[in-house]
């Protein structure tokens, strides 16, 4: 049975790489919006998503000033 340890840096780790596709996605839109001068609105929006996706992916790491590996 895997512990909830696991389990938990399992799904942390997935929001990592979910974090990172955003990340890239984002500056791809962003780089689409300056070569055709129109609003960056979708960046915006997606960085934000990115910000919420790294959020949660720190709420689940090991707890500050535990001895956890």
């Amino acid at each position: 049975m895997i512990s909830l340890s696991e389990q938990l840096d399992d799904i942390r780790s997935r929001l990592e790489v979910i974090g990172e596709e955003l990340a890239d996605l984002a500056l791809d839109r962003l780089k689409e919006s300056l070569a055709e001068g129109t609003d960056a609105s979708e960046e915006r929006r997606i960085t934000r998503a990115r910000r919420a996706v790294e959020k949660a992916a720190t709420l689940l790491g090991p707890e500050r000033g535990t001895d956890d590996p």
